[in-house]
């Protein structure tokens, strides 16, 4: 029983951040990372940047995953099945994956994608777009670590590590 416990401690950490656009998910993501020294990604931009596809950033995750190194992942999590499609993969290259809702009210949000995209009617439409393609996690099945956006990182990195030794 005694090896086991110690495989599991020694397995590699991936902290899938998600949630609403402008809730806070770069933020925590980059201070996390900066934290720990451990590399951070967000999929979304980089099958931006890249014009990849999901398979195309499915592989590159696998191979980024074989490193063995505790990473920080942002993006392609907005529904269940994409998040239980990469935590799988990440199980199978021998990782230990914890999600982290990001929770923020929709004023705040608002607020923040009206300052960023410098536009009401930008905010509004990015904001409908992106609240129509997320999907809320399962509390029971998926048991995510949820933070408040609007909370310092101080407390944030507070809540994130006493549930993860829970």
């Amino acid at each position: 029983m005694e090896g086991k416990k110690s495989q599991v401690l020694s397995q590699p950490r991936a902290i899938l951040v998600f949630g609403a656009p402008a809730s806070g998910k770069t933020t925590f993501c980059e201070k996390f990372s900066q934290q720990f020294r451990a590399p951070y990604y967000n999929l979304t931009e980089v099958c931006e940047a890249n014009g990849f596809s999901r398979d195309t950033m499915l592989a590159v995750l696998q191979l980024i995953a074989r490193t063995g190194q505790n990473i920080i992942i942002e993006g392609g999590l907005d529904t269940q099945a994409d998040r239980e499609e990469i935590k799988k993969l990440l199980i199978d290259e021998g990782y230990n994956p914890s999600l982290i809702w990001i929770q923020t009210d929709v004023n705040t949000i608002k607020s923040r994608l009206k300052a960023r995209l410098k536009s009401v009617a930008r905010a509004k439409e990015e904001y409908d777009r992106k609240i129509s393609e997320l999907e809320a996690p399962d509390e029971v099945f998926e048991k995510p670590i949820v933070l408040s956006g609007k909370h310092t990182f101080e407390t944030q990195l507070s809540h994130t590590l006493s549930q993860l030794a829970g």
